[in-house]
């Protein structure tokens, strides 16, 4: 949360700093702000959740992992029924 009260999405990563004997003594951490791209994320599912054109995905294992309302309206499987499944 900024000073002015806006929420910000920030990417951390962080990681152990060591002395010469390898004992921790602190850590050291990089923020990266990705609140547009989580913004822009969020759109762009919305559009292919509301494109004329049925639209699907899946993953590596063949598992529907995109269902969007045209592809529901042409084959009649809710998003609920065909998500996680090949």
């Amino acid at each position: 949360m900024t000073k002015a009260n806006v929420r910000l999405d920030v990417l951390l990563n962080a990681t152990t700093r060591r002395d010469e004997q390898g004992n921790i003594i602190g850590v050291v951490g990089i923020g990266q702000d990705i609140t547009g791209r989580i913004a822009q994320e969020r759109e762009y599912s919305k559009l292919i959740d509301t494109a004329n054109a049925p639209i699907f995905g899946v993953d590596n294992k063949g598992q529907v992992n995109v269902w969007n309302q045209c592809a529901m309206e042409l084959v009649g499987y809710s998003t609920e029924e065909v998500m996680g499944h090949s």
